[in-house]
């Protein structure tokens, strides 16, 4: 059907690593085009969980997640031990410390805002063929029509056609599976984190969506390994998970399913080598930066989509040096945080590990407060282990939204 144009940089995903980067490219004066393959409003498999670190972001971006039908702040957190034990954690009340939106909400609300600020954004316009000629890409969308660009930001999440067409390699596995299906009739407006002995390295949740919703899931650690979980398991796993005692309290006597459960895997592998390749940048899930001890990965794409424009403006004729930076940017911002993550996935492997971690944090009343805003990511998750972050007040900032209370 002929070619659309070129651009500087051709943005492939429209979720939130996307309209990241297509808002800062556009921020920095680069010819930028988002495209994504779905129409919006369209679902995204996900826990739907905000955390400081994602609220902040969101806020920064010029997005008031409060605004949104469905946003329900969180301002206490219940974790449940693999013994049955509860412990309350708190967070504090200067702004939005956590909050939960589906991303059918978020999402729409993301592309909308990039429209607004100028951001050229096509949907139903998902990527058939990729060209390179050796100075630019020449992309074929799903329609026909073809895009050319110096360069890419891929945003297109865990099977990434961008990386499939370039490299023409399997995917690979994600190093989680999740499960989520939403519930109605649910009163309790707390957010809950089981760590279920079955479940451990992962975890259960029940996180509270507005109009009595809430979305019910749960993830797991999955590997190559021989004793990792079958499909069959999972599933089994699933069909059990609202029977149980502490998930029954959670959601309370008057629960019921709506809409059918989705599965998804998670991909936290985190390897900076594989954050670009020639002239593409990955971004969020397709980056593998998702964090690998909760599954939080939208902070992690919106810093690496903002990140990816950043580079490219800064040596729009460099692809080594543009590589370069990217891939030093997002080690610094993101690297030791992921890699402490996996660590402590070795920690919560065992209930005795599980057990202890929520022992520590239900010491005090301050155990309990800075549990809370550490399991948030209010600070880095590493930031104790890496004094080139130490700043003042990195403990005390307020969270998103300060000018009201949550």
């Amino acid at each position: 059907m002929g070619t659309v144009g070129q651009v500087d940089v051709l943005v492939v995903g429209a979720g939130p690593a996307g309209v990241a980067a297509g808002i800062e490219a556009q921020r920095l004066g680069l010819d930028v085009l988002v495209v994504d393959k779905a129409g919006f409003p369209r679902d995204k498999t996900c826990g739907d969980g905000l955390t400081t670190g994602a609220l902040r972001l969101l806020d920064e971006l010029g997005l008031d997640v409060r605004t949104l039908p469905s946003y329900a702040p969180v301002t206490d957190t219940v974790l449940v031990s693999p013994a049955g034990r509860e412990v309350v954690v708190p967070l504090p009340d200067r702004g939005a410390y956590a909050g939960v939106v589906p991303r059918i909400e978020l999402d729409t609300a993301l592309v909308a805002l990039a429209r607004d600020r100028g951001v050229a954004l096509r949907e139903h316009a998902g990527l058939g063929d990729l060209a390179d000629d050796g100075d630019h890409y020449a992309a074929t969308l799903a329609d026909g029509t073809t895009v050319r660009t110096r360069w890419i930001v891929a945003a297109d999440g865990h099977y990434s056609p961008v990386r499939h067409l370039l490299t023409d390699a399997p995917t690979e596995l994600g190093t989680w599976h999740a499960f989520r299906q939403y519930f109605t009739g649910v009163d309790e407006r707390r957010l809950w984190v089981l760590f279920e002995e079955d479940f451990l390295p992962g975890y259960a949740w029940m996180f509270p969506v507005g109009d009595g919703r809430a979305n019910l899931g749960f993830g797991v650690l999955r590997g190559s390994n021989g004793d990792a979980p079958s499909g069959k398991a999972l599933a089994a796993q699933w069909r059990t998970l609202a029977d149980r005692p502490s998930v029954r309290r959670a959601l309370g006597p008057d629960a019921r399913p709506d809409g059918a459960m989705r599965a998804w895997p998670i991909p936290a592998a985190y390897d900076r080598a594989r954050l670009a390749r020639g002239r593409t940048l990955f971004a969020g899930d397709a980056a593998n930066v998702v964090d690998p001890m909760t599954g939080e990965g939208i902070a992690q794409a919106l810093e690496t989509g903002a990140l990816a424009a950043r580079a490219i403006a800064a040596s729009p004729g460099d692809a080594v040096r543009v590589a370069d930076r990217y891939r030093d940017d997002v080690d610094h911002t993101l690297g030791s945080d992921l890699r402490f993550a996996a660590l402590l996935q070795q920690v919560l492997k065992v209930p005795i590990g599980a057990r202890a971690a929520i022992a520590t944090a239900a010491l005090t009343p301050w155990t309990r407060r800075n549990f809370a805003r550490w399991m948030f990511e209010d600070y880095p998750r590493a930031l104790v282990l890496t004094p080139r972050r130490w700043r003042r007040g990195a403990l005390t900032r307020p969270g998103a939204y300060p000018d009201a209370l949550v």
